[in-house]
C-alpha cells in the first residue's frame, strides 16, 4: 500500500472506495502494522484479533508512549491521526481494566485499535501520551475523570467532565449506581426540603437557582412530583 499525499493525483486505474461488506465477525485481513510492530518491540506487542474488519492489538501499558511515539513517526506507519483515548471495565472480577487508543494513519488508510490490560490491584496508572498528541489532553481528562486513570506525564490531569469537588466516584466504573450515589433528583429533592438557615454548598445552591428559573408549568410539576405541590 503506497502513502497518498495530500492534493496528489492518484493513478487513473486507482478503485474508487467502497464501503465493505459481508465482514466475518472475527478473522480476517490483518492490519500489517501488527507484524511492524512485532518486529520492532518485540515480546511488548502481547496478542491481536480482527472483529467486524478491525485489527486490535494488545501492548504492555509501561511502553505504550514509546510504541505510538514510533507509529506516529516511522515512515512506513505514520499514524497521524489520534481519534479516541477511551477505557472499559469488564463486569468479572478477574478480568482487568483496559485502556484503549484509537489511531488511524491517513496517508496508508489505516486503522488500529491499541489496548493496555491494567492491573486491578495495582495502581491505575499508564503514561500520558499528550507529548505525541497533544489532542490527548482532553481525551486523558476524560478517561481519568469517568474511570480514575492517573496518566503519569500529563500537563494538566483534572476533572474535565465532573466538577472539581465531586467525591461520589468514577461514574463509568462498574461499581458505580446507575443513577449515582447522589442524582440530580435527589439534589434538586434535598434542595427543596433542606431548612433554609443551614448552609449550603456550591452544588446546591446552584441547583435551587436552576429551579427557579424554570418555567412556572414546570415548577409547578415537580413540586407535585415531590408531593410539595
Amino acid at each position: 500500500m503506497s502513502v497518498v499525499l495530500p492534493g496528489a493525483a492518484l493513478p487513473s486505474d486507482t478503485p474508487d472506495p467502497v464501503t465493505p461488506r459481508s465482514l466475518p465477525h472475527r478473522g480476517g485481513e490483518v492490519n500489517p502494522s501488527v507484524d511492524a510492530l512485532r518486529a520492532q518491540f518485540g515480546s511488548a506487542v502481547q496478542r491481536h484479533e480482527v472483529t467486524w474488519g478491525e485489527t486490535c492489538a494488545w501492548v504492555d501499558a509501561a511502553r505504550i508512549r514509546e510504541i505510538v511515539l514510533w507509529l506516529r513517526d516511522d515512515p512506513s506507519q505514520q499514524y497521524d491521526y489520534l481519534v479516541d483515548i477511551t477505557a472499559v471495565e469488564h463486569r468479572d472480577a478477574v478480568a482487568p481494566l483496559e485502556m484503549v487508543w484509537h489511531l488511524r494513519s491517513l496517508p496508508y488508510r489505516r486503522f488500529l485499535r491499541l489496548k493496555s490490560a491494567l492491573d486491578p490491584a495495582a495502581e491505575l496508572e499508564v503514561a500520558s501520551i499528550e507529548p505525541v498528541y497533544k489532542c490527548a489532553n482532553w481525551l486523558e481528562r476524560e478517561v481519568f475523570d469517568m474511570f480514575g486513570i492517573t496518566f503519569t506525564g500529563h500537563s494538566d490531569l483534572r476533572r474535565i467532565l465532573m466538577w472539581e469537588s465531586y467525591a461520589e466516584g468514577f461514574p463509568l466504573r462498574k461499581d458505580f449506581p446507575l443513577r449515582g450515589r447522589f442524582s440530580r433528583s435527589e439534589q434538586l429533592s434535598r434542595a427543596l426540603s433542606a431548612n433554609p438557615e443551614a448552609p449550603y454548598s456550591m452544588e446546591e445552591l446552584s441547583v435551587v437557582d436552576a429551579f427557579h428559573e424554570l418555567p412556572a408549568d414546570m415548577r409547578e410539576r415537580l413540586l407535585r412530583e415531590q408531593g410539595q405541590g
